[in-house]
């Protein structure tokens, strides 16, 4: 064991040092300007994600949660209703639409880790019948690529199903050749630090029809029209400037920062792909490899993971277990197999776009070397 050798799971501040300057002036601006909340600064930011994803209108908002329980509000979903969507994911999608107060009906995900487009009629009971309750389709980007969108969207159009995706990890990627962020109802964004494009605290965005999204906005700010007209009851989930001039300042880096992530992680999909599963890139999609998750031989997960962090190697699990398999969320509990299966074998690794490449190498040869023992 080399004892010299620290990997971070996570390294984020060669970000701020590239842009360290920009941010600086950016936030020495709004301090100065007592220019806190919303704005011209937002304005602007908004702008420059609806330039940049070729969305109709984009709002800014305080978190990625935020974003999916104002975009369910903004559809009409709520008491009672029945929303498809998925187990395997960060706890927040299920979470916003039990909050809601919608039920989650989960279906069981494919071989990119996301929502089965060929399970989606087994979970509503037959090929002719879709329960009245279903309004909508929760869909996620998990690990930074998209599933087939139009064979969703198909289905939805058939039953008359609202459709939301959960962009939370694939900010910068495309489907079909054009950037996630236009393609259904209403996309929902997070810029929570560790994400493709993070902000330095918790932020969001919800881009989609104006109408849309302008609806989103009277959720986010206490569910008002303008300053003394309140039209329902909303919420305080407003982005801070602070967080809006760090975001643009990345903004103008992401794609470089993603294609550098793109050749370290098709490096370790050569280097492993005969030891453990690697994460296979959907002919649809440009992946953004928000992380890079390989599944492990059966029962070796935990010690593999061992093994790497007493080699100074950090990783991560995502996600050790399925939302409805948890105390939070038991009275929605159903058996899926593919997502049970994979929770138990799953492991993140490093891979932001500073990753040296001496440290590829060795996470690549501990991994090796454990298989090989």
């Amino acid at each position: 064991m080399n004892q010299n050798i620290k990997i971070p799971f996570v390294d984020l501040y060669p970000q701020y040092e590239e842009l360290q300057s920009e941010i600086d002036l950016g936030i020495r601006d709004i301090i100065t300007r007592s220019d806190f909340i919303t704005g011209p600064t937002v304005d602007k930011f908004e702008k420059s994600i609806v330039d940049y994803t070729g969305a109709e209108d984009c709002a800014s908002i305080g978190s990625g949660t935020n974003a999916l329980v104002c975009a369910l509000k903004a559809l009409e979903i709520g008491p009672g209703d029945h929303v498809m969507t998925v187990g395997h994911t960060f706890v927040s999608t299920t979470e916003a639409i039990v909050n809601v107060g919608a039920i989650p009906m989960f279906v069981d995900i494919d071989q990119f880790y996301h929502l089965d487009t060929e399970q989606m009629r087994k979970v509503t009971g037959s090929k002719e019948f879709v329960l009245p309750e279903l309004k909508a389709i929760l869909f996620v980007d998990l690990y930074g690529q998209t599933p087939d969108i139009d064979k969703i969207k198909k289905f939805a159009k058939e039953f008359k199903l609202k459709v939301i995706e959960d962009a939370a990890q694939s900010f910068g990627a495309e489907y079909k050749g054009k950037k996630v962020g236009s393609h259904v109802d209403l996309t929902c964004f997070s810029f929570n630090p560790v994400k493709n494009l993070g902000a330095m605290g918790d932020a969001g965005a919800v881009t989609g029809r104006k109408e849309l999204v302008d609806k989103v906005r009277m959720y986010r700010d206490h569910g008002r029209k303008t300053k003394f007209e309140y039209d329902t009851v909303g919420y305080n989930a407003r982005i801070d400037n602070i967080q809006a001039v760090i975001i643009q300042a990345k903004l103008k880096k992401i794609d470089q920062w993603l294609d550098k992530k793109r050749q370290i992680c098709r490096r370790y999909t050569e280097q492993l792909k005969h030891i453990v599963k690697c994460p296979s890139e959907a002919p649809w999609s440009k992946h953004t490899y928000y992380v890079y998750v390989i599944e492990t031989p059966e029962g070796t997960r935990d010690q593999l993971q061992e093994y790497l962090k007493q080699k100074g190697i950090g990783t991560n699990i995502h996600y050790k277990f399925p939302t409805h398999n948890t105390k939070a969320f038991a009275k929605f509990t159903q058996q899926l197999d593919r997502t049970e299966h994979v929770c138990k074998n799953i492991l993140s690794l490093p891979c932001y776009h500073t990753l040296p490449e001496h440290h590829q190498n060795y996470i690549i040869s501990s991994i090796k070397e454990f298989y090989a023992n």
